[in-house]
């Protein structure tokens, strides 16, 4: 590893503490899921709100069949 930054200036390499794993974990938020889409359904689902509104959709539409067989 080189011991001068992009402008040129050195540093002490043995003056930087070692990282602290985990350290930012707790700032994460508890509810997030992260999942991946298959490829084929990649260009219909281009961002998170097009998979939200779509699966919010599709709840409703199960919501709505479900009312109607009780």
């Amino acid at each position: 590893m080189s011991n001068t930054n992009d402008d040129g200036a050195e540093y002490d390499l043995k003056a930087l503490a070692r990282g602290v794993r985990g350290k930012y974990a707790g700032r994460a938020p508890k509810s997030v899921n992260i999942v991946t889409i298959d490829e084929d359904l990649v260009d219909a689902f281009p961002n998170a709100k097009a998979v939200n509104d779509a699966l919010r959709s599709l709840v409703k539409s199960r919501r709505t069949t479900r009312k109607r067989r009780d």
